[in-house]
């Protein structure tokens, strides 16, 4: 009788243990998947991602402010998803198990909120010859492949983990990092993506054209021969002179005709600001007209940065206080902005 008692109670343990589970890992949100140049939920529904952009978690917690309250508010703005750049640097200085820890709570918390989550690795340079822009951004061809290894498999089965972003900004700055041609590029990324897909055949890898992540016109003739993808452009304000539509058409936008298009940085500041550099000196009029013209073309956007360090600052401090940039692209969120006016 006592044997059938512990049966009975581990029985029930085991049933509660994967009742959680599988709950935990269903989450609330549907998976996103690419059809034509459109995000969408399993019943065919676009999605229009807008949202912010986080300080990478490593540097939050040693700041204090790695929490929960992040994502609430980022809810609270009116932000459907969130994005988390991982500098190659803490990676390796964090530890990849200790770092897979803070990605878990970011898992959690955004399921908390309803948010989904891009994973952003965030380095800037060449790549293929491995020269960057500082040495938070050092990286190799092999650690890159690993990251994404271990990314993959650990977030295969977690919807809320929508996106890939494979490399933050490919640029070779004006040739002081070596050449790279697109078909270079094109032929890493594909490799990148095929380690991601064997892991994670739902994901959702983001490519980043060049100069910073700005300039696609490489697709005009040979965009990747990979289904599912989506592409990323970083096109802030002073990246082209007014008038900013023709160019931007030019340059990102006319790929948003046949492909899913996510702004992952934009921002603005005024040049007394702190941390006030180009490419992102600019005011609302760039913010307005860059807004009409993602809901013009369907584009998906994520702000930069939640952060009241990291510039173009969203925020002024830890009491989430928005700046000037903060509440005009809240209030886009909110609906609370005039874009029209």
């Amino acid at each position: 009788m006592k044997t059938y008692f512990y049966l009975l109670q581990f029985s029930i343990l085991f049933f509660c243990l994967s009742t959680t589970i599988k709950t935990e890992a269903s989450g609330s949100l549907p998976r996103i998947s690419v059809e034509g140049n459109r995000f969408v939920t399993p019943d065919g529904e676009t999605i229009i991602f807008q949202g912010v952009n986080f300080a990478d978690p490593d540097r939050l917690v040693k700041e204090g402010q790695w929490k929960r309250d992040l994502f609430r508010v980022a809810r609270d703005w009116g932000s459907n998803i969130v994005r988390l750049p991982v500098h190659p640097q803490a990676w390796r200085e964090r530890g990849k198990e200790d770092y897979l820890i803070l990605l878990d709570q970011a898992v959690e918390w955004a399921r908390e909120f309803d948010l989904y989550i891009i994973i952003d690795w965030h380095s800037i340079g060449n790549l293929r010859t491995e020269l960057f822009q500082h040495e938070m951004y050092k990286t190799s061809l092999p650690e890159t492949y690993d990251f994404w290894l271990t990314i993959s498999r650990r977030y295969a089965d977690e919807p809320i983990v929508a996106m890939y972003e494979i490399f933050n900004e490919p640029t070779t700055y004006q040739g002081q990092l070596g050449s790279l041609t697109w078909d270079q590029w094109a032929d890493i990324l594909t490799d990148i993506i095929y380690v991601i897909r064997a892991n994670s055949p739902e994901a959702i890898p983001l490519v980043g054209g060049f100069n910073w992540a700005y300039d696609l016109t490489p697709l005009m003739y040979a965009p990747l021969n990979v289904p599912g993808i989506a592409y990323v452009s970083h096109p802030y304000p002073q990246k082209r002179d007014q008038p900013w539509i023709p160019q931007w058409e030019r340059d990102f936008g006319f790929a948003a005709d046949d492909y899913p298009i996510i702004a992952t940085e934009i921002g603005f500041m005024q040049p007394t600001d702190r941390g006030a550099h180009i490419p992102c000196i600019g005011d609302e009029e760039y913010g307005r007209t860059l807004m009409r013209y993602f809901r013009d073309k369907g584009i998906s956007w994520v702000a930069w940065c939640f952060d009241p360090d990291w510039s173009p600052q969203l925020i002024k401090d830890w009491n989430y206080t928005p700046s000037r940039s903060g509440k005009f692209f809240r209030d886009v969120m909110l609906g609370k902005e005039n874009l029209d006016e």
